[in-house]
């Protein structure tokens, strides 16, 4: 099934914010708000989740717009989050764990799509019950703890 206009807007906006969170975690270890990247990420976080609310690709609301509204969720309560001082000394624990979530967030849809439209002629997955996407959530989810794991414990040893 082709990508509609809205599909790749999405997709294309997506897969530009996932380089760039790739980049600021590589760089920053962490998605920050005062940088001007960090701020481009996370707005164009909120056009992709936005615009996956309007995708309707198995014909109903489904688990992608359930991982669209938690996404736009995790950036509001992250950015509300980094801009007070009512979490005190867990503000940039809870603050990376909020814009980290995000990224967790884009993976498994596009884990999903990936893995049910290629190659094109015959996906490796036809169900979204196949054990290979769900051994890939798995990993995906494996890898996200483990390295927000070590984003704890750096953000623990900075100043």
């Amino acid at each position: 099934m082709p990508l509609s206009p809205l599909g790749i807007f999405h997709t294309v906006v997506g897969g530009a914010v996932v380089a760039c969170a790739v980049y600021l975690l590589w760089q920053d270890k962490q998605i920050r708000i005062d940088r001007p990247l960090g701020k481009i990420y996370l707005l164009g976080t909120l056009l992709t989740a936005a615009s996956a609310l309007g995708i309707f690709k198995h014909g109903g609301a489904n688990a992608a717009h359930v991982l669209a509204v938690l996404t736009i969720a995790a950036v509001v309560v992250g950015y509300f989050a980094a801009n007070t001082t009512f979490l005190g000394a867990f503000k940039k624990y809870f603050v990376a764990l909020c814009f980290s979530a995000t990224v967790l967030f884009h993976l498994i849809p596009t884990a999903t799509e990936i893995l049910t439209r290629f190659p094109m002629d015959d996906p490796l997955v036809t169900s979204l019950e196949d054990p290979l996407l769900l051994r890939t959530y798995l990993v995906i989810f494996v890898v996200f703890v483990i390295l927000l794991v070590m984003q704890m414990n750096w953000l623990r040893k900075q100043p």
